[in-house]
């Protein structure tokens, strides 16, 4: 299992929590995701094979900016 944590921007609701959720989920391979509004950040656990790009493109393309924590 792989672990990564995106922060992610422009989130004002509950609604942008589960947008963002659904992107990620919607990414071959990722297990769980865990959206977190008060943080801005979005905790992933994936196979190995999903790549950070993958997720940031994935929370891009539902209309949100996001980036590798760290």
């Amino acid at each position: 299992m792989n672990s990564i944590v995106l922060n992610v921007s422009d989130m004002s609701c509950g609604g942008c929590v589960n947008a963002v959720k659904a992107a990620l989920i919607g990414v071959d391979g990722v297990q769980e995701a865990d959206v977190s509004l008060e943080e801005k950040t979005a905790r992933i656990l994936s196979d190995e094979a999903v790549s950070a790009d993958d997720l940031v493109a994935a929370v891009s393309s539902a209309g949100y900016s996001a980036s590798i924590e760290g």
